[in-house]
């Protein structure tokens, strides 16, 4: 895919790996739709940083995890560029709980990791879907983790949210074929503000990193993209993580 002028919303994306994601993607030609939730200063400062480097960008609010924000976020999008052409599904929240303390692990803990982290991805991928399937062509990347692959990570709903993740991938390249491409980026340990103040344990849940460095969110951004623009890939969950994993 050739991203100039395309239409891309990224989800979350005035912080971390959703700020680099859209610097990269408005760097490679496309208009950015910058979602935020709370983060309104940031994704105002994404935008005017994606404009002062001559691209085009809006701030768009939405909590994802109500599909009537998230519908209406997408009409607003497409009434504003008349299109939309790539999701970044980056939105993600977490809470920091030992895998062991099952009690800290409460019901409102689950419903608000899979409300945002699984049922928020679903309901953008849904809300962007016909738009992708009028122009014929769309990619979406969902942000998985390698917590759903090894089921260590923050904490146990984390990690139990972002296999369903990988899952809703898979369903979702099947559902959505042959026009619209839908793919994860599963990255191991990044450093974004989740873990600011917690870098001793995020080191003690990446032990084994062969390449001796934590990821950084351009890091993860630059792969994004390499999976958005390349055509021939679809319900591939694609590990990122420094050989961490290995």
């Amino acid at each position: 895919m050739e991203l100039t002028n395309k239409v891309a919303l990224v989800t979350g994306g005035g912080t971390g790996i959703g700020r680099a994601t859209s610097l990269e993607l408005a760097r490679l030609g496309a208009v950015i739709a910058v979602n935020y939730s709370r983060s309104e200063q940031e994704a105002l400062e994404t935008v005017q940083q994606i404009i002062d480097q001559g691209g085009q960008a809006i701030a768009v609010q939405a909590d994802v995890s109500r599909d009537v924000e998230v519908r209406a976020m997408v009409e607003q999008i497409a009434a504003t560029f008349g299109r939309v052409d790539v999701l970044i599904n980056n939105a993600s929240i977490t809470k920091h709980i030992p895998l062991e303390n099952l009690d800290a692990a409460t019901e409102e803990v689950w419903d608000q990791l899979l409300d945002v982290n699984v049922k928020g991805m679903f309901f953008c991928a849904r809300a962007v879907a016909p738009y992708m399937k009028q122009s014929k062509q769309g990619a979406i990347v969902n942000l998985g983790s390698i917590a759903g692959n090894t089921g260590s990570g923050s904490s146990l709903p984390y990690a139990v949210s972002k296999a369903a993740v990988h899952g809703l991938t898979k369903s979702l390249a099947r559902a959505l074929s042959p026009e619209i491409r839908v793919n994860a980026v599963a990255p191991g340990a990044v450093a974004t503000r989740w873990w600011t103040g917690r870098e001793a344990q995020m080191l003690r849940l990446a032990p084994n990193l062969l390449l001796q460095q934590i990821a950084t969110a351009e890091d993860i951004a630059r792969f994004i993209c390499s999976v958005v623009v390349q055509e021939a890939l679809t319900g591939q969950i694609i590990t990122v993580d420094s050989g961490q994993t290995l």
